[in-house]
């Protein structure tokens, strides 16, 4: 089991604080990083996925989509983007057998939405992002740090100026 480092909440106001906190995000990435998305449909685990994207310098942050129904989508950035969807799994089982361990112990940035399904297959050291509507437009991020390089991360965004609790 995974037990935090570190923990902090991050209030979102809007649809442009999600996207800023997105790109913060990625800028303090590092290879071999794995960003766990979880939250109701609709909460913007996608659009924030967007959002770090743009942060690694994705070359077309357009194309970043949900991919529900191919599971995994590569982008070309400063570092690897690999963005799964495990909302369609039916567990880690079925997760690790699409290859996914190649890729979440490798040198690009794993974003996996739905992460709850595939819990168990995640690297020890990961960070976890709880994403909670508080109203239409507002969220609330929960950041669960489950090792020092992921804690690291949450550090920064803290040092970077936004309100964390």
């Amino acid at each position: 089991m995974n037990l935090p480092t570190s923990i902090s909440t991050f209030d979102i106001p809007d649809l442009a604080a999600t996207e800023d906190f997105g790109r913060r995000l990625g800028r303090v990435l590092f290879p071999g990083a794995v960003v766990a998305l979880n939250g109701p449909l609709g909460a913007g685990k996608t659009h924030l996925t967007r959002a770090i994207a743009e942060g690694l310098d994705v070359r077309n942050p357009a194309a970043v989509n949900s991919p529900t129904f191919v599971l995994i989508q590569e982008y070309p950035a400063r570092l690897p983007i690999y963005h799964f969807d495990a909302y369609r799994l039916s567990g880690s089982r079925e997760f690790l057998d699409l290859g996914s361990d190649e890729y979440l112990h490798g040198d690009g940035v794993c974003i996996i939405e739905w992460a709850e399904k595939v819990a168990s297959a995640l690297p020890e050291d990961h960070l976890r992002i709880d994403l909670e509507p508080i109203s239409p437009d507002a969220r609330r991020f929960h950041l669960w740090a489950t090792g020092a390089r992921s804690a690291t991360v949450i550090a920064a965004l803290l040092e970077s100026g936004n309100a964390g609790e």
